[in-house]
């Protein structure tokens, strides 16, 4: 099994030898990685093979069965979801999980915490959601909740954003702003992420390192931009055609 680099203490997050799942189903098996700050990592993987078990292990859902989480120098193995949020996990679920009863301006200063990301910030990051500030959740279409999610979770100026999916389901011009805000979101900004996402040729150009699960594990392990180029690799592990791969 591969690992996704080697362990240091100026690593931003560190997962070792991680096994997880829920109930009495295990999911991940011996899963570990590492990201630095200011790195994006692409998660990749065919359906139902731990990509969204393994962003929710990191945020504290599942049922740890064995290794260690670390954020910075913190061991926050056993912490809980909210002591991990505090500690500078920020992030995305696929389900969004937007508050839809409040106004977009609502969401995001409900649970804002003090740093760069101000509501200037984040209108300017995303123009669409300072044209709808004062209309609720539920007024706003899938595009422009998956973008008040990011958002949110950008409210909270965390150290370490996590994204499952962002790009699911989107019309294709929404996928392209939300692409172009998150290029600008770990290329200019420097935000250190973790983004899971079906299709390789969209998210390896905006990230650093990918990693590839198979059946729980890692299968692959390296660099963005080397992968982008591995036809052979794409289309044994992820089922991508050559033609895509460029």
């Amino acid at each position: 099994m591969a690992e996704a680099n080697n362990s240091d203490s100026a690593d931003l997050l560190r997962l070792e030898n991680v096994s997880a799942g829920y109930g009495e189903a295990v999911v991940l098996n011996g899963v570990s990685l590492t990201l630095a700050p200011g790195e994006a990592l692409a998660l990749l993987g065919r359906n139902g093979v731990g990509k969204t078990t393994l962003i929710n292990t990191i945020v504290g859902l599942t049922r740890l069965r064995g290794g260690t989480i670390h954020l910075g120098a913190r061991d926050v193995t056993r912490h809980r979801p909210d002591e991990r949020a505090r500690a500078g996990v920020g992030w995305v679920p696929q389900e969004r999980n937007i508050f839809k009863s409040l106004t977009v301006e609502e969401n995001l200063t409900a649970i804002m915490r003090p740093g760069k990301w101000t509501l200037e910030a984040l209108y300017a990051m995303f123009p669409r959601l300072a044209e709808r500030k004062r209309n609720m959740g539920n007024q706003l279409s899938g595009g422009e909740q998956q973008m008040l999610a990011v958002a949110r979770a950008l409210a909270t100026n965390p150290r370490l954003l996590l994204l499952d999916e962002p790009l699911e389901g989107l019309a294709p011009i929404i996928v392209d702003e939300l692409l172009a805000a998150l290029r600008r979101i770990v290329r200019e900004e420097k935000m250190s992420a973790v983004i899971v996402e079906q299709s390789a040729r969209k998210i390896l150009p905006l990230t650093d390192r990918a990693v590839i699960l198979e059946r729980g594990a890692i299968a692959y392990a390296g660099v963005s931009a080397e992968l982008a180029q591995d036809s052979e690799t794409l289309a044994r592990l992820l089922g991508v055609a050559e033609r895509t791969a460029a």
